[in-house]
């Protein structure tokens, strides 16, 4: 199966279909994770968040876990297209 192609063979277990998707695209992995983190901490820091309102620190919660995953997507971006078009360049001009 080449790397291009998105149908999974019949025989992938989702493990494996998550460890080959992870290395096509590392910075899906980081985003999760980044996402996860930001609500394990808010789910943490309820009790203490002082006189502040339930709906502002949920609020203040989902923009930052959002911020993981739109930056890790943004990364992913720029480095897929670092490796389709940029670093194939240099590649190029090396090899003359």
């Amino acid at each position: 199966m080449s790397s291009d192609e998105w149908t999974p063979s019949e025989n992938d277990s989702t493990s494996l279909k998550l460890i080959r998707k992870s290395k096509e695209s590392p910075f899906v992995p980081i985003g999760m994770a980044g996402f996860l983190a930001v609500v394990a901490y808010g789910l943490y820091k309820i009790r203490s968040r002082g006189d502040q309102k339930m709906s502002v620190h949920l609020i203040h919660m989902r923009v930052g876990a959002q911020g993981f995953i739109v930056g890790a997507m943004t990364f992913g971006v720029l480095y897929s297209m670092y490796k389709e078009y940029i670093k194939p360049q240099f590649e190029d001009k090396s090899d003359k």
